[in-house]
């Protein structure tokens, strides 16, 4: 029965692109919820299968996990966000002044060669 409902998943799915295609001479509106209506129904037909149960447990149980987070407060957000800045500035400077002596170091024994 679980194959027999994942495969009309499959074919909702595939209506609705093919009413998409279909509709070509239509106004754009109705090819683009064509193809939202076959999407839905696909959607309420895969909640039912084994595959959809299993995602909907797992969407909950994510959901429920996101609450047990400890978010930063703003205070908090701001201060890493300037220690991820000023790092930033920090290694880009080093890694220019790296540069620029290579680039030195390279012009001089470029000159000394000709």
């Amino acid at each position: 029965m679980n194959k027999l409902k994942l495969g009309l998943v499959f074919i909702l799915i595939l209506t609705g692109v093919v009413g998409f295609t279909y509709l070509s001479e239509s106004a754009m509106v109705i090819r683009v919820l064509s193809v939202l209506v076959g999407l839905l129904l696909a959607a309420f037909v895969a909640r039912y299968t084994t595959q959809g149960q299993n995602f909907y447990a797992f969407c909950k149980e994510s959901s429920e996990e996101t609450k047990k987070v400890v978010w930063p407060s703003r205070k908090e957000t701001l201060q890493m966000s300037g220690v991820v800045f000023a790092f930033v500035v920090a290694m880009a400077l080093f890694l220019w002044l790296i540069d620029a002596a290579l680039m030195s170091i390279v012009k001089l024994m470029m000159d000394q060669d000709v």
